[in-house]
């Protein structure tokens, strides 16, 4: 799951703070150089899973039906990319008739594969909003590698204004609302998008407080709750359409992501006995710390993956 930090100061008023009485206190937000180092990790990852492109993804999928036990590396890759996929197929579902042809500004999708997703499968004109400056000639290079240079435009984000001119039909975030103060990016969503467009959004939220990772996690701690989100695009002047709650269909993306770095874990290993048993516990480990409490908050309702389609009325 990957944040995408706007470049504005959180506000916080009596109003934001007491809308939802288990809300937490806000932690301070993403700076750009945090974001830049986390969308770097994440597309290192995507391309070592997913290269060489073009369509790179760094976000959740859903699952619904897991791979046999034994499954080769190759095949937990692609049906991790189908998984992906299958989210934002589902998004677009949710969205309703998909403005076809239509301009999308795809934000913070990383190495651009959503933003050639929204090209290709719905025939859009994307903007493709990265928060990595080297980013931009790999996404270029990807739209040109896929045929669709003239469907994709990449573009830094730097937390300016909306530009005088700039009217999207819709905007999409798939997991890059965490950093965000919330409130002013949905302003700054509005003020994007045309009379009647929409904006989707893939995200996990937690439901419980409690129930985020204990740990010093970026990610973790700037889940927020779908009531303040909501609560928040009211207030900017965008109506909920759509919510839907994916939760238990995103946990089969974990346990197919756990699985992918055993393999992964494994082909770096050394072959003597005492450095695979390293290595399996190793992947353990990890698994336990960025894994497992993830699967366990979507099952016990703690956490909430959600779909979540807003309108700017006209």
């Amino acid at each position: 799951m990957k944040p995408l930090s706007a470049l504005i100061p959180m506000v916080s008023s009596p109003l934001a703070r007491g809308r939802d009485a288990n809300e937490a206190v806000a932690p301070a937000p993403l700076t750009p150089f945090d974001v830049r180092t986390y969308h770097e990790a994440l597309a290192a990852r995507g391309l070592a899973r997913q290269g060489p492109g073009p369509r790179v993804y760094g976000h959740t999928g859903l699952v619904d039906r897991l791979p046999p036990p034994g499954t080769p590396g190759p095949e937990l890759r692609e049906c991790l990319r189908r998984s992906q996929e299958a989210l934002l197929a589902e998004l677009a579902r949710a969205m309703g008739p998909f403005p076809d042809g239509g301009e999308v500004l795809d934000v913070g999708s990383v190495l651009g594969g959503s933003a050639l997703y929204w090209a290709q499968e719905h025939r859009a004109r994307v903007t493709a909003l990265l928060a990595v400056p080297s980013h931009l000639e790999q996404v270029r290079r990807f739209a040109h590698e896929a045929g669709l240079g003239a469907h994709v435009q990449a573009r830094l984000c730097t937390g300016e204004p909306p530009r005088p001119r700039e009217c999207y039909d819709a905007v999409i975030a798939v997991e890059n609302t965490c950093a965000l103060p919330r409130a002013e990016w949905l302003r700054g969503v509005h003020a994007r998008l045309k009379p009647g467009g929409v904006l989707a959004v893939a995200d996990c939220f937690w439901v419980r407080a409690n129930a985020m990772h204990p740990s010093e996690d970026a990610w973790s701690r700037h889940l927020g709750s779908v009531n303040a989100f909501l609560a928040d695009a009211h207030e900017a002047g965008l109506e909920l359409e759509a919510h839907d709650d994916v939760s238990a269909r995103a946990v089969g993306f974990w346990t197919l992501s756990s699985e992918l770095r055993v393999h992964e874990h494994l082909a770096r290993a050394p072959e003597d006995a005492r450095g695979l048993r390293a290595a399996l516990n190793a992947v353990r480990a990890e698994s336990r710390r960025e894994h497992l409490w993830l699967q366990q908050g979507l099952l016990d309702g703690g956490l909430e993956y959600a779909l979540l389609v807003l309108r700017r009325e006209g």
